[in-house]
């Protein structure tokens, strides 16, 4: 399965002027390749603009989605669409979206662990619902947001699930990258599962974003990583037996104990 995990800037609080943005980009690095799946970052449509959530939220139904489906469809690619702000019963949830090649919303997921570093609870709903595993093409995922990454509780319950395949749509600050990088490791170590992540760069309201958007193997090998401050497109093959080899010859879940857990 051929990988394009997208890291890019956002322009704060301009859903139209980020959307065109990232129409250019699936023309300039996904329409001559040879690209089964696009990865796209959290919040992309507006950047992490808190306090104006309410005004610049979609509904389900949107222009974003809606791109986002006509590009899955003329691209003959499935898109993990990172994150947007979704508007349900007047509360904001930062969704992720899942759409495949025919243009079909597969999975989405709402954000679970908010931030209380960034005052998220008070701008933003917590999600409603546990993970679930989704396939596309045949192979089980799954996905989660950002912060998510710190809580290996929901990550073990997808891998348990059969999840072959993790994705992680993020706007990961530059300050904690030390944590970034060594916790999608451990996360693909512990679970014996890629670990695909895109991460924003640029800066916001006096936060640096940390890039090195990363996908790390089942062995905990890190196949491609971005650079701190420079948009880039990782373009990698998954190759998904070697998540079946890895776990047969390590056999985690085979000695697992739960009834001692």
């Amino acid at each position: 399965m051929n990988i394009v995990t997208f890291q890019t800037d956002i322009i704060p609080g301009d859903p139209e002027a980020n959307r065109q943005a990232m129409k250019e980009r699936f023309e300039r690095e996904v329409s001559a390749a040879d690209t089964d799946l696009v990865v796209l970052p959290e919040m992309w449509t507006t950047a992490y603009t808190l306090p104006d959530l309410h005004r610049h939220a979609e509904e389900m139904e949107s222009k974003t989605v809606e791109l986002l489906q006509q590009l899955a469809v003329k691209n003959n690619v499935h898109i993990v669409g990172g994150s947007i702000a979704v508007l349900e019963e007047e509360k904001v949830y930062n969704r992720a979206i899942v759409i495949d090649r025919s243009g079909k919303l597969v999975y989405h997921y709402d954000k679970l662990h908010l931030v209380p570093m960034l005052n998220e609870p008070y701008y933003l709903a917590p999600g409603r619902e546990k993970v679930k595993v989704f396939e596309l093409d045949g192979v089980k995922m799954g996905l989660i947001i950002c912060y998510d990454l710190r809580f290996p509780e929901i990550i073990r319950q997808l891998a348990l699930e059969g999840a072959q395949a993790l994705f992680i749509p993020a706007e990961w600050p530059d300050a904690r990258a030390g944590h970034w990088e060594i916790l999608q490791q451990a996360r693909a170590i512990e679970n014996q599962m890629y670990v695909i992540s895109s991460n924003r760069i640029g800066s916001y309201d006096g936060v640096d974003f940390a890039g090195r958007s990363m996908i790390t193997d089942p062995w905990g090998n890190i196949l491609a990583k971005g650079s701190p401050d420079q948009e880039e497109f990782l373009h990698t093959s998954l190759d998904l037996e070697n998540v079946k080899d890895v776990r047969r010859r390590v056999p985690i879940f085979d000695s697992r104990v739960p009834e001692f857990y």
